[in-house]
């Protein structure tokens, strides 16, 4: 999966945030460091998003890779 982040540095620290997960955010003193939060974030963000919607009985839960 392929997802875009927006990278910025304030003073000395390095921030990004993804679009496409509202409120999936994250810093870090390096940049390198910032890309393994930023996977971890992401991965975290998609963690609680699943927990949160679950099926009903009339539904079925799938999982697919994108």
């Amino acid at each position: 999966m392929n997802l875009k982040v927006i990278v910025w540095q304030e003073e000395d620290i390095w921030c990004a945030s993804v679009p496409a997960l509202p409120g999936c955010h994250t810093w870090a003193e390096s940049y390198d460091e910032l890309m393994e939060m930023t996977r971890e974030a992401v991965e975290g963000w998609l963690e609680v998003a699943n927990e949160k919607e679950m099926p009903t009985e009339h539904q079925q839960l799938v999982e697919i890779t994108v």
